[in-house]
């Protein structure tokens, strides 16, 4: 059984046909009760449909032509001019819809007793969604031109393979009559396969039904095995990168195959238990569009793609990652908002792990020159909570997931954030990060139980960044140099504060001890230094968000704003960015100067005096 995590919903309403101009974004097709062409620039939309009149009220027989609520719609995968569409016969379009030619004859039954006004005696159903006799889904294989199925909702399967001038029926023999054919779905990896889902709960058969071809529609074969009564299908699609990886969504959720149907097992997770009317596979993603509750996306599917039989027996496997897109994600987010989900930001990580470990699972990202750049661990790190004005938003964990199955981590694309002054306020809300990593080429590594695993893992430059990789190299050189200042700066804070909580304790410890008098006025003018100095370093009385108008911002703030207004976006730093980082650089050397001298000077002379009391030496770094 595979464990994944996790489904994001994406947005609201139910399932709709739709295509997308391939050649213009900014086009958008829609069937039902007839065809929109929508064109976003202008929100100007346009009737197309190949019989635009009014069919309320009428039975679908008072027409020539029968159209069906969600009538199918798509472009050809082979010529993006032309589009088609459905009724009882198939419709072809060169010109945008300006004009149809039908390239087929009827492929439904046609039975006329389905065909007259329907409803009861108080009020009448004639909306059109009760039409029956249409051509419900409609496929063009993309791996041969002019090779088009057609399934109708009262039990038919048609194939041309010759755009339209021939048509065959190839319904699956022993297919019980009046099927509903719910999609079609050419197979993108050979042309004589293809997968049929069928729908047959209108009859009280609450039956999964799937069947494949792989002789152009001669023979079929059901493949359900694993799904279960109730679960009756509406969809099913084919990976368009691993032959005979299938999804398909039923009434009660979501399934996968990896043997082409043999066998299937859930791929439910944390999607509701909800109809599933359509699925579609975006380059890594899995979308499905659900009846009622909104569309949601599983992203990157390709950890499902690499599965085979020999994962599952491993104590640990560790997945090639997809090319990661450059892109700069916000930090936090506000889990409690009304709105759709968004995926984890930066690079996705997969691995799987037989059992659920306690020993420590660490991943390292390395660059071209075999450096760790970042490390994660599935050891939690002791963290000093900071107060936080804003309970509602949370930020991505920094502790690896070690639970058995499929596990995910998100790097977040940075290099290792600088050493962090505990207890700061900034360690809650605006920490300081380290450097965003330069399109190119890494590596991550997985290491458990002494045993590791490398793989590559491609940083592509953002598309929508209009900038030079010299500039980014300048951005991420500077970046480098705050972070590694702040972190001495930090260090020296840490260090100091340690120091002077050693003499404090030793001034205490020592009280009425002979032995400590000659110490104790040269360790009290140390703990004075070592707090004025702390003050110019770090403003220590913020404890608020705007807690800095009383309390102004010092050189380990003013060097935290910089690093963000460097990081805001991909450039080239400015010149005030430069000089900036100059000035503070250089009023941190001086007091890091100071801070030599106390170690060099007073310590020093406060050590030599407890050295002949017989008094333990004090330690910067902590400790007796």
């Amino acid at each position: 059984m595979i464990t994944l995590r996790n489904w994001y919903e994406v947005a609201g309403g139910e399932s709709a046909y739709l295509a997308p101009d391939p050649r213009n974004n900014d086009i958008l097709y829609a069937a039902g009760q007839g065809v929109t062409r929508f064109d976003k620039r202008s929100e100007q939309a346009f009737d197309i449909s190949p019989m635009p009149i009014d069919f309320v009220g009428h039975g679908v027989g008072d027409f020539p032509h029968r159209f069906q609520w969600t009538e199918p719609i798509l472009f050809s995968p082979h010529d993006p001019s032309v589009i088609y569409t459905a009724g009882e016969v198939v419709f072809k379009t060169t010109d945008q819809g300006k004009s149809w030619t039908v390239i087929s004859p009827d492929l439904t039954r046609n039975d006329k007793t389905k065909q007259q006004s329907s409803g009861g005696a108080i009020t009448k159903d004639n909306t059109s969604v009760e039409y029956y006799d249409t051509i419900f889904t409609l496929a063009e294989s993309p791996k041969e031109k002019g090779l088009l199925w057609a399934g109708s909702d009262d039990g038919l399967v048609h194939i041309t393979r010759d755009g339209g001038k021939k048509w065959e029926n190839v319904t699956p023999k022993g297919l019980p009559e009046w099927s509903l054919f719910s999609l079609i779905e050419a197979s993108p990896h050979d042309a004589g396969t293809a997968y049929a889902a069928v729908d047959r709960h209108k009859l009280d058969d609450f039956k999964p039904y799937i069947y494949k071809t792989t002789d152009y529609g001669k023979t079929w074969t059901a493949i359900t095995t694993g799904i279960p009564e109730g679960a009756y299908v509406h969809a099913v699609r084919e990976d368009p990168k691993r032959k005979g990886l299938l999804y398909a969504g039923t009434e009660t959720g979501i399934w996968i195959s990896f043997d082409a149907g043999a066998r299937w097992q859930t791929l439910q997770l944390n999607l509701p238990v909800v109809p599933v009317h359509d699925l579609a596979i975006k380059n890594d993603d899995l979308v499905v569009a659900t009846h009622g509750r909104s569309f949601w996306v599983l992203d990157d599917v390709g950890p499902l793609r690499q599965w085979n039989e020999q994962t599952v027996t491993a104590d640990a496997v560790l997945f090639p990652p997809r090319a990661t897109p450059r892109i700069r994600f916000p930090d936090q987010v506000n889990k409690r908002q009304p709105v759709g989900e968004n995926p984890p930001a930066g690079a996705l990580l997969y691995y799987y792990l037989k059992a659920a470990t306690k020993d420590e699972v660490k991943i390292e990202i390395l660059d071209s020159r075999e450096n760790v750049i970042k490390t994660y661990s599935s050891l939690k790190k002791a963290e000093v909570e900071g107060p936080s004005e804003w309970p509602d938003v949370q930020k991505p964990s920094e502790t690896l997931p070690a639970e058995a199955g499929l596990n995910r981590f998100a790097w977040n694309l940075r290099y290792e954030d600088p050493v962090t002054i505990p207890g700061a306020f900034y360690e809650t809300d605006i920490a300081p990060k380290g450097a965003f990593a330069l399109p190119g080429m890494y590596k991550v590594k997985l290491t458990l139980a002494g045993k590791s695993q490398t793989v590559p893992i491609e940083l592509k430059l953002d598309p929508r960044a209009m900038v030079s990789r010299e500039d980014l190299e300048k951005q991420f050189d500077l970046e480098q140099k705050i972070s590694r200042r702040l972190t001495v700066l930090h260090k020296t804070v840490n260090q100091l504060r340690t120091l002077r909580a050693e003499v404090q304790s030793m001034n205490k410890k020592y009280t009425g001890v002979a032995a400590w008098d000659p110490l104790r006025s040269g360790a009290e003018d140390l703990v004075k230094k070592l707090t004025a100095m702390e003050e110019l370093l770090v403003q220590t009385k913020v404890k608020s968000t705007e807690g800095d108008l009383n309390f102004p911002t010092m050189l380990d703030e003013q060097l935290i704003f910089l690093s963000w207004a460097v990081d805001s976006g991909d450039a080239s730093p400015t010149q005030p960015q430069v000089e900036t980082f100059d000035m503070l650089s250089k009023k941190i050397e001086e007091q890091l100067s100071k801070w030599d001298g106390l170690l060099s000077q007073d310590l020093l002379n406060l050590n030599r005096l407890a050295e002949k009391q017989k008094i333990p030496l004090l330690d910067p770094r902590g400790g007796q």
